[in-house]
């Protein structure tokens, strides 16, 4: 299948630059993928559409301060790290520009953190060692910034430290926000409890797997970047409870999909608990089935990306892009700090 049938025409001024004024303002389409049919509501309506008995599970990840800009010793060049993942004391990190660096060289972002590159790899790669004063998460707090995507263009991005995280965020660990997340108040979460909804929170700390370009012409050539997940004992239990009631399991973003999925028993008795590693490649005609999710909370995501293919499995490719058709034609807002979509 070609990376080109994922294509849409998207107006520049639809891409939004702002978050919502309220976090549960934005607006809402709502998709009842047995029919077609689309409502147009805003993010605050959600719970006239969940059922007492469903669970809604949420990706709790905290987006760490992870883009750090420093020079390197010697040369006083500038170098940009974008911290993706841990690896035992190393960090994966994507540098720019990846030719000024070898290993062996020691970048300085602030006089209480720096790195030195113990091994360049393929495709702009580094594993670093970092050397902090104190506490290394205070010091990235303290020297790194917000990593917000390149289409928000923002000097800086200071304003977004908060409001580029979701109200539930705890463990610190992601390289971009799971956005779906990002309209839900904890005004609104109480609404939805208190109409019998379960929630359940997981954990898949996004990194490149999730935002990396599909370089390749076929989407069967892809190949996902690893990304670590954690399912709670309590979450696994809410949604096997759910699945063997015949109740549905609501997923807020790709990423609570992808953590569901990659955990989904082989033989369809539910989730296993634990953490785990995952490059699960959801794409219409792939190898791996939605064996957990029953609907979906999304945004609505890049042309050609691996979110709109996982999207398009979930309903149905020419269906989705007509969805994005109509949003665009009513002027939703795409991307991290746009409108969302439930498909149900």
């Amino acid at each position: 299948m070609k990376v080109d049938l994922f294509d849409y025409e998207l107006p520049e001024a639809l891409i939004a630059q702002q978050p919502a004024a309220r976090r549960d303002a934005s607006r809402l389409l709502v998709v009842h993928r047995v029919d077609g049919r689309t409502e147009d509501r805003l993010f605050s309506d959600l719970p006239d559409y969940l059922r007492a008995g469903d669970v809604l599970v949420l990706n709790d990840s905290r987006v760490m301060k992870a883009r750090l800009l420093g020079e390197k010793v010697g040369t006083g060049g500038r170098v940009e790290l974008f911290l993706l993942r841990p690896c035992g004391l190393l960090w994966e990190c994507l540098a720019r520009p990846a030719r000024r660096l070898k290993a062996g060289d020691r970048v300085v972002f602030a006089d209480f953190l720096s790195a030195v590159v113990q091994e360049k790899r393929d495709g702009g790669f580094v594993l670093a060692r970092f050397d902090a004063e104190g506490d290394f998460q205070d010091a990235l707090d303290r020297a790194g910034h917000v990593p917000l995507p390149p289409y928000i263009r923002r000097a800086d991005g200071a304003q977004d430290a908060e409001r580029y995280q979701t109200v539930y965020a705890r463990e610190a660990g992601s390289a971009a926000a799971p956005t779906a997340g990002l309209h839900f108040t904890p005004e609104l979460l109480g609404r939805i409890r208190g109409k019998g909804v379960e929630t359940a929170f997981v954990t898949l700390h996004v990194g490149l797997g999730t935002f990396r370009p599909v370089q390749a012409e076929d989407v069967e050539g892809h190949r996902m970047h690893t990304e670590a997940y954690h399912v709670p004992e309590e979450a696994a239990q809410a949604v096997n409870r759910a699945k063997s009631e015949g109740r549905r399991v609501v997923c807020v973003g790709t990423t609570s999909v992808r953590t569901l999925e990659s955990a989904a028993d082989s033989a369809g008795a539910g989730v296993r608990a634990g953490w785990g590693e995952t490059d699960i490649f959801l794409y219409p005609g792939g190898p791996n089935a939605f064996r957990v999710t029953d609907a979906l909370i999304t945004n609505f995501h890049l042309p050609k990306s691996t979110l709109l293919m996982l999207v398009s499995a979930f309903y149905d490719r020419e269906k989705v892009l007509a969805v994005y058709a109509e949003a665009v034609r009513k002027g939703y807002r795409f991307f991290s700090y746009g409108d969302a979509m439930f498909l149900l």
